[in-house]
């Protein structure tokens, strides 16, 4: 069956208490509680009632409590005709309780019916069921015409205007488990990409730090085969020990940018070649103070392009540029190649995969390939 504003039932968060103020339940119990009071009194001094009747009455009242919470539920559910069935008893309930002298609860019974139905059914089962609650209210009440009319109208539109109402506070507890939905999934997210930002540093810190001290040792061993003097082999040593070193310090350079506590960037570079045999930067255009995620994609790339090159090219002189422009920030990474090392086949290109996804993380691009001499890898990161 097609879902129309006539067979849509109003939400189970509209139906349900979820979202209904502290004051207001308590209004609303202290109310009900009010006219089951009058109801009850009402029944009580009835003076044509006595014994059985009157005991008949109360148990009458208590059914009707009872079937109400039974339409409650069912209408909570959803389910169409366990509903009609409930709101058919009360209905009945309430005639035969006009029948036997009962008149006052059977028309707050009528009332009650009408106003519940058009607030908690489709409204295609909903009319009718309030059309003939309120006829049967209309037929027995002995007020004049126009105030029974008028009565039945107001109660009509009291019905409508709680379903509005409750449809109202419906929709807000659905956008509200949404918006929590949304927070609690771009939590995860961030949580994620933070994940994937301190993995992207450990594995550059690392591939720098290990693959550095890897050539000295493995330059060692293979000097250790041939049988070389003492002091060339324990240069080797010292130089692994040295790359340790520059590794632990490389660490330590690593939390810091995780903690946002960064070096300037030139520094850095400056300490980079410093440390690296044939190598010099160059720096140009206007300095300024870069993004942390743009410095040190900046930082990271510049260490994997040196230690690519000392891998692949040991002995190459090589040259690193950084260009400020007005829009975005260039580094240009060379070498001027040579034979490649004996390491030159190690390593499975994850180095090249991270420096691209870091570029294009930021919104900026990666180029890296065979220059007019040997390898040049471009970053270029906006800022």
């Amino acid at each position: 069956m097609t879902d129309t504003a006539w067979t849509r039932w109003p939400s189970r968060e509209a139906l349900s208490r979820v979202g209904v103020h502290k004051a207001r339940r308590l209004l609303t119990r202290v109310s009900r509680a009010i006219a089951l009071a009058v109801i009850v009194a009402t029944t009580l001094t009835n003076t044509e009632l006595h014994g059985w009747a009157l005991a008949g009455g109360i148990a009458g009242i208590v059914v009707c409590g009872f079937l109400a919470w039974g339409f409650w539920r069912t209408t909570l559910e959803h389910r169409l005709l366990p509903s009609l069935g409930l709101l058919a008893l009360l209905l009945t309930t309430a005639a035969v309780g006009q029948g036997v002298g009962f008149r006052i609860p059977a028309l707050v019974l009528w009332c009650g019916c009408a106003v519940s139905a058009i607030e908690r059914l489709p409204l295609a089962a909903a009319l009718p069921a309030t059309a003939v609650a309120l006829s049967a209210y209309a037929a027995v009440n002995d007020d004049v015409w126009l105030t029974t009319a008028a009565t039945t109208v107001g109660l009509a539109l009291a019905g409508y205007v709680l379903r509005l109402d409750a449809e109202a506070r419906g929709s807000a507890q659905r956008l509200l488990a949404q918006e929590r939905a949304a927070r609690a999934a771009e939590t995860e997210s961030a949580a994620l990409a933070e994940r994937a930002r301190i993995a992207r540093e450990i594995h550059d810190v690392l591939a720098h730090s290990l693959s550095a001290q890897l050539v000295h040792l493995e330059a060692a061993r293979l000097l250790i085969e041939r049988g070389a003097d003492r002091e060339t082999i324990l240069e080797r040593v010292v130089a692994a020990r040295g790359m340790a070193r520059e590794g632990l310090a490389e660490t330590r350079q690593a939390l810091s940018a995780l903690r946002g506590e960064m070096s300037p960037l030139e520094d850095f570079l400056g300490e980079l070649v410093t440390a690296t045999d044939g190598a010099d930067v160059t720096v140009t255009g206007e300095r300024q103070p870069l993004p942390a995620e743009a410095s040190q994609a900046v930082r990271r790339v510049a260490q994997e392009a040196l230690t690519n090159a000392r891998k692949h090219a040991p002995g190459a002189m090589i040259h690193i540029r950084l260009d400020y422009g007005p829009h975005e920030v260039t580094l240009d990474v060379r070498d001027s190649g040579g034979m490649p090392g004996e390491l030159s086949g190690s390593g499975g290109g994850y180095g090249l995969l991270g420096m691209r996804e870091r570029a294009e993380l930021l919104g900026g691009s990666l180029d890296a390939g065979p220059g007019e001499e040997g390898f040049v890898v471009t970053l270029k990161v906006p800022v």
